[in-house]
């Protein structure tokens, strides 16, 4: 893309969001930087993109026709998924007829589940990954944990945020593992994987953009999840060069195969030098969520300069961290402790506006840099801790 247009204008540049949490609001705000006409979708109103977008529209992005309806309205020149849960043949069909989908519609078709995306890193190119089977019956998973043993991780095939996921220790676990994949899985019937246990040392998000001017690779991210879902994360993690150029050449494996331009947040295990594929999204990740206070360009920035066709730069601040606020309840928050948490030096934050809590959500995250990664973490968290979040009734609220 080598103009851009004057939004809201007859030759603006349009680009309409799939998704619209606090992720696809960062994108949001990056590409509306850069003049771009931004439009927001997602499966409820006032999600967070859709506070900054030029226009929102509440859509079942299933459902194919709705989609569709909603393409074929907008005409975007751009069409970014932020989510997995996708009719994603409809963008197979919008790509034939030269809209741009980022990174592509395969890539996107792909990385909707754990089974394309696996299938394609350990069967077709090869990389390591950890045993794996796939199943779609309860008794199907008793044989997969059978041949794979225990411990072993049990996840729905289409998921996000931990949704669905659970450590299998004995076999007497297995019906409650299927029973909570079948709850957190995003489609009806859905399939699972079972992934034998990795003992690894750490695992890193490999954050790779590809652009027009090449690949860039930014600096690994470390990070720490609680039942699947993202808690903290810093950059950089300390890996061995081996570790680190072996990481690099599983990324760019992976996003070759997967095409297109934009930010891919490449998840691997690593043990020693030793380095395991686990998952990859074609979209910026949550743990890159730290990059807004590493380096000058976050991974929102560089996503929208990519997809734009536009240069890729990268200067880094030093040690960073984020640290994730989750909420349990039910209700519409209202933020407490804001100065005290941006008292900590070093510190700041983000509240998503996400418009209600129901049962667990993250709802913001802090962000500190400090001397070595330990006291940047250290920041984030007494900065997360000094936030106290009520939850107002609908009706009060």
């Amino acid at each position: 893309m080598t103009s851009i247009g004057t939004p809201l204008s007859p030759g603006a540049t349009r680009a309409l969001l799939l998704g619209s949490g606090e992720l696809g609001k960062e994108v949001a705000i990056e590409l509306m930087r850069l003049g771009v006409e931004v439009i927001a979708c997602d499966r409820y109103a006032d999600a967070p993109a859709m506070q900054v977008a030029h226009r929102s529209h509440v859509v079942d992005m299933l459902d194919p026709v709705a989609l569709r309806a909603v393409i074929d309205l907008e005409q975007p020149h751009l069409v970014i998924p932020e989510i997995e849960a996708i009719a994603t043949e409809v963008l197979s069909d919008v790509e034939h007829s030269g809209i741009t989908v980022v990174p592509t519609a395969r890539a996107t078709r792909l990385t909707m589940d754990r089974e394309g995306i696996r299938r394609l890193a350990a069967e077709e190119l090869g990389l390591p990954t950890s045993p794996y089977r796939f199943v779609d019956s309860l008794e199907s998973l008793h044989v997969a944990v059978g041949e794979l043993g225990t411990p072993c991780v049990v996840k729905p095939v289409m998921s996000s945020s931990g949704k669905g996921q659970s450590v299998v220790m004995t076999p007497a676990d297995v019906d409650a593992a299927w029973s909570y994949a079948m709850e957190g899985a995003r489609a009806a019937g859905a399939r699972v994987i079972v992934e034998g246990f990795v003992d690894f040392d750490y695992e890193i998000t490999q954050l790779t953009v590809r652009h027009a001017g090449g690949t860039t690779y930014l600096d690994p991210i470390g990070h720490v999840q609680v039942d699947g879902d993202y808690r903290e994360s810093w950059q950089p993690q300390p890996m061995s060069d081996a570790a680190l150029a072996e990481s690099r050449r599983i990324a760019a494996a992976v996003t070759e195969a997967l095409g297109g331009w934009g930010v891919f947040g490449v998840e691997l295990f690593v043990r020693g030098d030793e380095v395991l594929f686990s998952e990859v999204s074609p979209r910026p990740h949550d743990t890159g969520l730290v990059t807004l206070v590493s380096q000058d360009l976050s991974e929102f920035a560089l996503h929208a300069r990519a997809i734009l066709g536009l240069p890729i730069h990268v200067r880094t601040w030093g040690p960073s961290a984020s640290c994730a606020v989750v909420v349990e309840g039910d209700g519409v928050p209202i933020f407490h402790g804001v100065a005290d948490a941006l008292a900590v030096p070093d510190t700041d934050i983000r509240l998503f506006g996400k418009p209600r809590v129901t049962g667990r959500r993250r709802m913001a995250v802090t962000l500190a840099r400090g001397a070595d990664v330990e006291r940047a973490r250290a920041a984030a968290r007494e900065a997360a801790t000094a936030l106290t979040v009520e939850l107002a009734s609908v009706d009060s609220a």
